[in-house]
């Protein structure tokens, strides 16, 4: 099972190759490019260096959201097209369950994944590592910092943040909770080796879905759009 995988959900950028659960190679860029410029070029290269043909992947996936809205859209778009072409299925993976999969699950503790919303607001999910497995607690979701804060309190045991928004919730987060720890950097971030061993248990349990019905999940509008609904709203009244 062979599945190409694709991260562009916010600065950085990153694709991922996978053979039968081991990872083959891996490009990673967190330099501030454009991702459309950036991530079809290292497909190529990723491909060249393995020694893999496109005609070979059995499946693409991609962290279909939440996270940036033009990072989302450019990363689905790269796999839309490619798999529309190649007549590959798609694997769409939750960023946040992802970030997840950043950390070993070897011992007990609970997985906070953020990613900074804007506005004390953070894109977030919440993960159990137990006997060796990763399981879901809720679904993604946009909380509020202190509310947050609040259910954390609520949780036993170790609690660890991952995610690009981890070290700002640490900081709203962290001294009031002494349970809440910060892993090092080269742990929290978006990466498409992550997105792939997510993709990987959906593809083995027929989790996948046609390049057409690929679409990026933002959790909430855009900034604009909001916007935009306040000012009819006022214009209504």
């Amino acid at each position: 099972m062979k599945i190409l995988a694709f991260d562009s959900s916010a600065v950085s950028a990153s694709v991922a190759l996978v053979d039968d659960g081991k990872l083959l190679g891996e490009t990673y860029l967190n330099v501030g490019l454009t991702h459309s410029a950036t991530l079809m070029p290292m497909v190529e290269q990723l491909l060249k260096a393995s020694g893999y043909t496109l005609d070979e992947i059995d499946a693409l996936a991609v962290s279909a959201g939440p996270g940036s809205f033009t990072g989302l859209r450019i990363a689905v778009s790269c796999v839309k097209g490619m798999a529309a072409a190649l007549g590959k299925r798609c694997v769409s993976v939750s960023t946040l369950e992802a970030m997840a999969y950043n950390l070993p699950p070897i011992g007990e503790y609970t997985i906070c994944a953020v990613m900074d919303a804007r506005c004390k607001q953070f894109y977030n999910a919440l993960f159990k590592v137990e006997n060796g497995e990763i399981t879901r607690l809720c679904d993604d979701r946009a909380i509020m910092a202190d509310k947050l804060g609040d259910e954390l309190k609520d949780i036993s045991g170790d609690i660890v943040l991952v995610g690009d928004g981890s070290a700002l919730a640490y900081s709203l987060i962290g001294e009031e909770n002494n349970n809440v720890k910060l892993p090092p950097q080269n742990l929290r971030f978006q990466k498409a080796s992550s997105v792939a061993a997510v993709a990987i248990k959906k593809y083995s349990n027929d989790e996948t879905i046609s390049a057409a019905a690929l679409m990026p999940s933002y959790l909430r509008l855009s900034q604009a759009e909001r916007e935009l609904i306040a000012k009819n709203k006022g214009e209504k009244k």
